[in-house]
């Protein structure tokens, strides 16, 4: 009698694994692709923000006002900085809001905004200019930060 054909016991349980690793990961990543066909996918809805940069200094982030979106009534921008990175926006001609730019779901940073809705580009969520949760998955809101305007600047208070 010839072996040439028999599986081992080992042999046929190291496939069987393989092949179910093989199915979940499959899975997984079909599951998380955040495609369009996703309930809580941002999908081309948003466009994305302009990104302005901040001085962080004595507590206090800095950002210019010209030559940016921030410059209108209604314009918002996502603010990098060496303090993190926040979402500002101009509410009126000497108010500004901003908020932290780090969605409260995943931790994925808000770079989109649908009008005057910030979207999260990883799993939809949606928040007003004041950080308040429109739509999840999240549920915390984000964390709001003062401001103040003087001289053609926005002052972010941490």
């Amino acid at each position: 009698m010839s072996d040439t054909n028999t599986v081992s016991r080992r042999r046929f349980c190291a496939g069987a694994c393989q092949a179910a690793s093989g199915v979940t990961l499959a899975t997984l990543f079909s599951a998380c692709g955040g495609g369009s066909s996703s309930p809580t996918s941002p999908g081309s809805i948003a466009s994305a923000l302009a990104v302005v940069a901040g001085r962080f200094s004595a507590s206090r982030v800095q950002v210019t006002i010209a030559g940016s979106p921030l410059a209108n009534v209604g314009g918002a921008a996502l603010v990098e900085s060496t303090a993190g990175v926040f979402l500002l926006a101009r509410t009126s001609e000497s108010a500004f809001s901003a908020v932290e730019a780090v969605c409260t779901h995943e931790g994925c940073t808000i770079s989109g905004a649908d009008g005057a809705t910030y979207v999260c580009p990883c799993h939809g969520s949606r928040y007003n200019r004041s950080g308040q949760v429109l739509a999840g998955p999240a549920r915390a809101a984000l964390r709001q930060y003062g401001t103040t305007v003087a001289d053609g600047v926005v002052t972010i208070a941490l």
